[in-house]
C-alpha cells in the first residue's frame, strides 16, 4: 500500500513539473539571442544617425563662442543637450592643426575670442561618452545595465574612429594642416573645448 502511495506522489510531481516547464522552440531561442546587446552592430547602425543629427544642429564655432560669452546659460539652452557631464554642445569649424599630444590636437580657429582653446580628439584612443550623449535620444533605460550603456558609448567611439579618423591617416602628420570638423564637446570650461569629432576632413 505504501509503495502505491509513493508511486502516486511521484507521478503527481512529474506531471506538475511538466506544467511548470516551458519548452522553447528554435524561433524563440533565436529571438532571445537576437536581443542580446552587440556593441559592434550598435556602433555601425547608430553612429550614422548621431553624425547626421550633429551635422544638422552644429553651430559655427565663432557663433557659439560669442553666444557663450554673452550669456552662458542662454547659450546652453539654445545650443546644448543636457547630460551628466554638462551640456553637450555641437559645433563646426575649420582651423589649422597645431600641437598634438596624447591623441589630442590643438586647432587654431580664426574668429574665436582670445583665450579660447579648441582641441580635438584624433586618437588612437577616444575617451568619453560625448557621442552617446550628444543628441539626448540615447538613455540608460534603453539598456539592460550600466555595462551595456557604457559599451554603447565605446562602440560609437570605435565606429567614429573607423569612419572619420582612419581616412585622415596618421594623426601625427596632421600638424600644420587645415582640418574641418563637425563635433561635440561637454561644456565644462567655456574657454577650453575638447571636441569629439563626428565628421572631419583635411583641407
Amino acid at each position: 500500500m505504501k509503495n502505491r502511495i509513493w508511486i502516486g506522489i511521484a507521478v503527481l510531481v512529474v506531471v506538475a513539473m511538466g506544467f511548470g516547464t516551458k519548452v522553447v522552440d528554435g524561433n524563440e531561442a533565436t529571438a532571445a539571442a537576437a536581443q542580446k546587446f552587440d556593441p559592434a552592430t550598435y556602433g555601425t547602425t547608430e553612429f550614422p544617425k548621431i553624425q547626421a543629427a550633429l551635422e544638422e544642429r552644429a553651430a559655427p564655432a565663432a557663433e557659439l563662442a560669442a553666444a557663450l560669452k554673452k550669456d552662458k546659460a542662454a547659450a546652453e539652452k539654445q545650443y546644448g543637450v543636457p547630460s551628466s557631464t554638462g551640456a553637450e554642445m555641437a559645433t563646426s569649424f575649420t582651423g589649422t592643426v597645431g600641437k598634438i599630444d596624447g591623441g589630442i590636437a590643438t586647432v587654431d580657429v580664426e574668429g574665436l575670442p582670445s583665450g579660447l582653446v579648441v582641441r580635438v580628439q584624433v586618437g588612437p584612443a577616444i575617451n568619453g561618452t560625448d557621442l552617446r550623449d550628444s543628441t539626448g535620444t540615447i538613455t540608460f533605460g534603453q539598456f539592460t545595465n550600466q555595462i551595456e550603456y557604457q559599451d554603447a558609448a565605446s562602440a560609437l567611439n570605435e565606429e567614429m574612429k573607423k569612419q572619420v579618423l582612419a581616412p585622415l591617416g596618421d594623426a601625427k602628420e596632421l600638424t600644420g594642416q587645415k582640418l574641418t570638423v563637425v563635433g561635440v564637446f561637454p561644456l565644462i570650461n567655456p574657454n577650453g573645448w575638447l571636441v569629439t569629432p563626428a565628421k572631419a576632413s583635411k583641407g
